[in-house]
């Protein structure tokens, strides 16, 4: 019998397990040093890759940094957003150009961010300063970094946006948090040389895992959600 096939003896249970996961997902911007056993991590990512994938292609790979590795990528990393070092992802992750609703979605949500991290409108280097927290993973103690293959198609990202949904969920199971990282993309030569990548590879994003650290004041931040209404058509008849 397969676990899928298994009796369910608690079924309001097992809802309420799966729902608690997914409301209480959030992107946590500050952790606690706390080590996390590599057993796991990988427990998590080996759940994760029940993910879907087209043609069951999986084309996720995962890079976890643990202690000095991860140091050494914190410290490249951030010493390059501190020279002002310029930006080169790969791919547009966000629009080239913003408009509504985005906008004011993108712009409540960073208010949000700088003001409870104590940053004023205006203070650019607050806001640099804040940025580059990014670059040390918010002081998670494990870090993982995404890559695809170039040529793999549209198809395949979707897929891959799946997986990452599922370490996320996984990761609440175990009492952790999680935070997704597109920054972690914007430095692909630095990753891609300390981590070993081949170029026909391309560095996708990066996430980092651990306890919340309760203590943040930006792990307080409340992000919105649109009401079903808004994003959501019945077609009945």
């Amino acid at each position: 019998m397969s676990e899928r096939d298994a009796p369910v003896l608690d079924a309001e249970a097992v809802r309420a397990a799966v729902e608690w996961a997914i409301r209480t997902r959030r992107s946590v911007r500050g952790f606690r040093p706390t080590p996390i056993p590599r057993e796991t991590v990988e427990r998590i990512l080996t759940l994760a890759s029940r993910a879907p994938s087209g043609s069951n292609m999986q084309p996720w790979k995962v890079h976890v940094l643990l202690g000095p590795a991860l140091e050494r990528l914190r410290a490249e990393l951030l010493a390059l957003h501190e020279a002002g070092a310029p930006e080169a992802r790969e791919y547009d992750y966000y629009p080239r150009e913003w408009r509504q609703p985005y906008l004011d979605r993108r712009r409540r949500l960073g208010w949000g961010l700088y003001a409870l991290a104590g940053v004023e409108k205006g203070d650019r280097v607050g806001a640099a300063r804040q940025r580059g927290r990014n670059y040390v993973l918010f002081g998670a103690p494990v870090g993982m970094i995404f890559t695809i293959d170039r040529d793999l198609g549209r198809g395949s990202w979707l897929d891959f946006g799946m997986f990452l949904q599922n370490i996320m969920i996984a990761a609440r199971g175990h009492g952790l948090d999680t935070c997704p990282q597109a920054a972690l993309a914007n430095y692909p030569d630095v990753v891609r040389r300390q981590l070993g990548i081949p170029e026909d590879e391309l560095v996708l994003c990066g996430m980092a895992l651990g306890f919340e650290d309760s203590g943040e004041p930006v792990n307080r931040l409340a992000v919105e959600r649109e009401p079903l209404g808004a994003f959501t058509i019945f077609h009945e008849t």
